[in-house]
């Protein structure tokens, strides 16, 4: 059987349980001999039903096939003898033994005459073997224990005894689907079409004048039933459109909870946050977004009329093209779960947040009104900020007289920005403090709000209307959303007691928060004035905290109740109903248990001075950790990003981070570079010399006659003094690398060459690469779908001339891309073709997808024009002039609500998102006598406000929201040639630059002073180190590791370099008051209000 063939009948087998035709279910898993059910053979077993455990054994093995499969039945039988024997039905027994145990008489005959002689006692226990034989239920439930070892070790049921992982009602999506892109098909499709049957294709009968095309949704009489529906798109290796589904899901809550009662209504603030006018009538009646595109026939006749219609149908999103699920093998194995260092921070931690990309930068909340910041890494103290109120006479009259009866204070909540750019900090008291985070030292209080009378119990960051907000609850049983600058914009009434958390969360492009009370009670609310969504129990009712999966698809709380039993639980979202209640509490809780997920896959709570862990899919605790004691009886923890470290709080006023292997090896990695940068001054943090943390020393003058060595440029000229490997199949002089992107999953490289052909590169996991991302240390896999299909763009026959562009959707399923001709959309997974629009003339040079709505397109002209272009409907919005050249760049600042654009012209232009109006534009500053010629390209920092300019004569730093520059850089000493490329790396902290004789620079991104210099000799053969044609063209930064970059070269090759493992990073950071090193100037930049009219070189 195929293996369609055989997914189809795990397909079947899910609708019919699903349906609950049991019978049929374990039928069809005997007949095909794909699932072995063992809970359905264990039910069978220790009831003793012999018969049909036989029968269901033989669809997948018989006596002879192998020694496992011969002791299984072997096992079965013998229980079934005894049974017989113990009962004293001596005629039953002689016959089992006859018909059953004889055929084991040829393989040890011995052994069957012993069994023989069992009729002629008594008692069969007078055998001295069967001695311990105890009641029939304990012999079935001991035998099963050997059967599952000897099932499991069975390689004939390799394979065969996991169901594999599949979304809710998968065959119903399927046939959906179909039904879908039949419909599409229809030649005069009507808005609503009448499904009656699934035995026939389905078309639509003429009307006067063809309407556009609907998506189907079947009725539900169809097949489906209405509480487990599944609409369309919501899971599969094909792309379907799936933001139906995440619009659908809290509309499952919606239409299944309790009508909001009269008091349940919103107080909204004056502010500038708007709602679509339509997201409570998409909440309460989901609509299904249009077709996706992965499942077109591009041979078929209707193709033509097919792509035309889905241009007014289609929205080129991040729900429409979901990636392919990836099935990970998952073992405890992967759980940090060993002990890699214990900190004292002094008082009781209350809460502790890691940043969202720094892996091992932790903020932690205390007791006692304290906040810190920490490098888990180098086991240090970066900052402490004590409480303290930042305007007393500002606050509320309540606030003060709480003050005045009692000045103790404590965190009840601490939590990153998204960005990493901002830290909240929620207190016992009235207050909420947000700081600036601008560096491992730099923490500055940006705003305090006096947020709720009483206890701001939680607090966490939102992004309704594309603005990013703070969200927090308290003791006054109220939710409330703030903007940046503490005006109250909502505040969410309805809770009849104090709110205890919240979980902000989207699904499409609906804001939603959930809120929890300690009466137990859940709510969820939109940014509107309409009240409650939803009015749920929560298991326990009591105090509960709610939190999405990483990816956002799986929604868990974990809660304990008054009488301290606790409860982690999985909802299903589209029924509001507890989908999975997850077992392992024991112990009766005088507190609340805290919980985290991480890597879609896993979950942890502590409780009993353990650490206890879940796999999502299971109900069972699959290991318990005491993290080599100390810990409270609940304590507190808190993941990473990637997963590979976790915090928990200990009960001596400190923390404890566990790591897995790959965690290990990261902290080893900064460890070691700490301790060889110990030995050079400017490492020292807050005038302390680092190697002090762990050996305490008296100063000397070899302390002294450290801290005055001079700073000094780290030059990489050697291979071995780096980590470099080229992409395989990539050299082609023929095909110049034109643009280079990393996969948003760091998974892999994505090539564009003059010639318009596309390549990617993924690296596997493996042992030797637990992570899967890329790296320099092993040489990935030139990828092709199995139709050996390639990527390649429209291209004019000149195409020298083409300046190739490109653009990658945020999950990594689809790249537009040009060269000349067409933008043309292809499927990563496929590399099909799905569409192609903006024929030239004029031809497109630049592509960026708008940050908050992927159907909005900026495409940067050959005749200097913008066009803000609406892939839904194939239109163009409208279109931006203000360069006199073509457009070499694009970047949106979602803070700012502005595009950037930069031309040939070498002008930079400043235009508002709202009205497309042009705000300003100014000139770089190019070198005295030299033309506006040659790429600009623009990148906006994480910060979204300050932004990289590139060209071939300078770098340099802008603040967007001043459109003004504050730091400029020119070629000279060691690196005086032509910039061909520049990026910021994934933190924003450094600048990779590519220069036209091979060099790469790297720099510090706040001050543009070079730390690093890459000699083309460290990462080309010496062959071509030696050629003076052979340089980078393009430059790219590894989305998650900071010091990882690729580079295109002109022979077509692609490179990925990072610094050896033993150093982690390119370079030292350069002092700012550094003036000569060796005798030659630290590469210094220019600041942009002293710069003269001529740049000084």
């Amino acid at each position: 059987m195929t293996s369609l063939s055989r997914e189809l009948v795990f397909l079947i087998l899910q609708f019919l349980e699903e349906e609950k035709f049991k019978e049929t279910v374990h039928k069809l898993e005997q007949e095909s001999g794909f699932l072995f059910n063992m809970k359905y053979f264990e039910e069978k077993a220790l009831a003793g039903e012999w018969d049909e455990v036989e029968k269901y054994l033989s669809g997948f093995t018989k006596v002879d096939d192998n020694r496992y499969s011969m002791k299984i039945f072997f096992e079965i039988r013998k229980q079934k003898y005894l049974e017989a024997l113990d009962r004293n039905d001596r005629a039953k027994a002689v016959e089992i033994l006859v018909k059953d145990l004889k055929v084991f008489s040829t393989f040890n005959e011995e052994l069957y005459k012993e069994i023989t002689q069992l009729l002629t006692l008594e008692n069969f226990r007078e055998n001295e073997q069967l001695s311990k034989y105890g009641d029939t239920k304990s012999a079935r439930s001991i035998m099963l224990v050997e059967l599952k070892k000897l099932i499991e070790s069975n390689p004939l049921f390799r394979e065969k005894l996991v169901f594999p992982t599949l979304k809710a009602s998968r065959l119903r999506t399927l046939i959906n689907q179909s039904l879908n892109w039949q419909h599409q098909l229809c030649k005069n499709p009507r808005p609503n079409p009448d499904i009656k049957t699934l035995f026939t294709d389905h078309t639509c009968s003429p009307q006067n004048g063809a309407r556009a095309p609907t998506p189907v949704t079947l009725p539900v009489a169809a097949i489906a039933k209405p509480s487990t529906y599944v609409p369309l798109g919501v899971h599969g290796a094909f792309p379907p459109a799936a933001a139906s589904a995440n619009a659908s899901a809290l509309a499952g809550w919606m239409a299944n909870a309790n009508p909001p009662s009269s008091v349940q209504s919103a107080v909204v603030a004056a502010s500038s946050l708007s709602v679509p006018s339509n997201q409570v009538s998409v909440l309460k009646h989901p609509r299904p977004s249009s077709t996706a595109l992965g499942m077109i026939d591009y041979q078929n006749s209707d193709h033509e009329q097919l792509i035309k219609r889905l241009r007014t149908a289609q929205s080129v999103d991040d729900g429409t093209y979901p990636t392919p699920p990836q099935h990970v093998s998952w073992s405890p194995d992967d759980l940090p779960r060993t002990v890699a260092c214990t900190i004292h921070q002094g008082s009781s931690v209350t809460s502790m947040d890691f940043h969202p990309s720094h892996q091992t930068l932790l903020a932690v909340g205390c007791s006692n009104g304290e906040i810190a910041l920490w490098d888990v890494g180098l086991r240090e103290k970066l900052v402490s900020k004590a409480f303290k109120i930042c305007d007393y006479n500002a606050c509320s009259p309540s606030c003060q007289a709480a003050f005045a009866r009692d000045s103790s204070i404590s965190v009840s909540r601490v939590s990153w920005s998204p960005d990493g750019n901002l830290i909240g900090v929620a207190f016992t008291k009235h207050l909420v403090h947000l700081f600036a985070y601008q560096g491992p030292n730099d923490l500055r209080q940006h705003l305090e709000i006096d947020a709720h009378f009483g206890s701001v119990n939680d607090l966490a960051f939102s992004h309704p209307n594309k603005q990013l907000c703070v969200v927090t609850c308290g003791y006054d049983k109220l939710v409330k959303v703030w903007d940046l600058a503490g005006r109250n914009l909502f505040c969410f009434q309805g809770h009849e007691a104090p709110v205890y958390s919240i979980c902000p969360h989207h699904k499409e492009n609906i804001q939603f928060i959930f809120s929890t009370a300690i009466d137990g009670k859940i709510k969820a609310w939109l940014y509107d004035n309409v009240g409650s969504r939803v009015d749920y129990d929560a298991p326990g009712q009591w105090c509960t905290r709610m939190l999405y999966s990483a990816d956002g698809s799986r929604l868990f709380s974990c809660g304990t109740s008054k009488d301290g039993d606790s409860f982690l639980v999985e909802w299903n979202e589209s029924e509001g109903a507890i989908k999975r209640t997850y077992s392992g509490f024991r112990k009766k809780s005088t507190g609340v248990v805290q919980f985290d997920t991480t890597r879609n896959h896993f979950l942890a709570a502590g409780e009993d001075n353990q650490i206890k862990f879940w796999d999502m899919d299971s109900n069972n605790v699959i290991i318990c950790i005491d993290a080599d004691g100390g810990l409270p009886g609940l304590p507190c923890l808190r993941f990473n990003k990637e997963g590979n470290l976790l915090v928990v709080t200990t009960a001596d006023n400190g923390f404890k981070i566990l790591a897995n292997a790959d965690g290990i090896r990261t902290l080893r990695a900064i460890e070691a570079r700490s301790y060889e940068a110990s030995r050079a001054p400017t490492e020292m943090k807050n005038g302390i010399d680092p190697i002090s943390r762990s050996i305490e020393r008296q100063k000397s003058l070899d302390d002294v006659s450290d801290k005055t060595k001079a700073w000094e440029l780290v030059e990489i000229v050697e291979p071995v003094q780096c980590r470099a490997v080229t992409m395989p199949d990539s050299t082609d002089p023929d095909n110049k690398v034109a643009r280079l992107l990393y996969t948003n999953s760091g998974f892999g490289i994505l090539a564009l060459g003059f010639n318009g052909v596309q390549k990617l590169w993924k690296w596997s996991r493996n042992e030797q690469n637990p992570s899967g991302k890329a790296t320099a240390s092993i040489v990935p896999q030139h990828w092709l779908p199995n139709t050996g299909l390639v990527m390649t763009n429209d291209v004019p026959e000149n195409y020298e001339e083409a300046v190739p562009c490109i653009a990658l959707s945020k999950n990594d399923s689809y790249v537009m891309s040009a060269c000349g001709g067409k933008v043309s959309l292809f499927n990563m997974m496929t590399f099909k073709v799905m569409t192609t629009f903006m024929a030239p003339p004029p031809a497109s040079t630049f592509l960026a997808f708008h940050p908050q709505d992927n159907n909005i397109l900026a495409i940067g002209m050959e005749d200097s024009t913008i066009h803000i272009y609406n892939v839904r409907v194939d239109e163009v919005k409208t279109k931006l002039k203000g360069h006199q050249k073509r457009i070499t760049g694009l970047a949106f600042s979602s803070n700012l609500n502005v595009l950037v654009s930069t031309g040939a012209d070498a002008q930079i232009c400043f235009w508002n998102t709202e009205s497309w109006e042009k705000r300003k534009s100014i000139t770089i500053q190019l070198p005295a006598g030299r033309m506006p010629v040659g790429d600009t390209r623009v990148q906006f920092h994480s910060d979204q406000v300050r932004m990289l300019v590139c060209h071939e004569t300078q770098l340099a730093v802008y603040d967007a929201s001043k459109m003004e520059r504050i730091r400029q850089w020119v070629p000279q000493d060691v690196l005086s040639a032509p910039i061909s490329c520049a990026t910021y790396s994934c933190n924003s902290q450094l600048v990779y630059a590519s220069f036209a004789d091979g060099n790469i620079g790297v720099f510090d991104a706040d001050n543009l002073r070079l730390r690093c210099r890459i000699a083309p000799s460290a990462y080309l053969s010496q062959a071509s180190s030696n050629s003076q044609t052979l340089s980078p063209l393009v430059v790219t930064a590894h989305p998650q590791e900071p010091n990882q970059l690729a580079v295109g070269m002109t022979d077509g090759s692609v490179k990925v370099i990072e610094p050896l493992e033993s150093e982690g990073k390119w370079g030292v950071a350069v002092p700012v008051d550094n003036g000569m090193q060796n005798g030659r100037t630290a590469s210094p930049s220019i600041a942009n209000n002293s710069a003269p009219e001529q740049l000084q070189r």
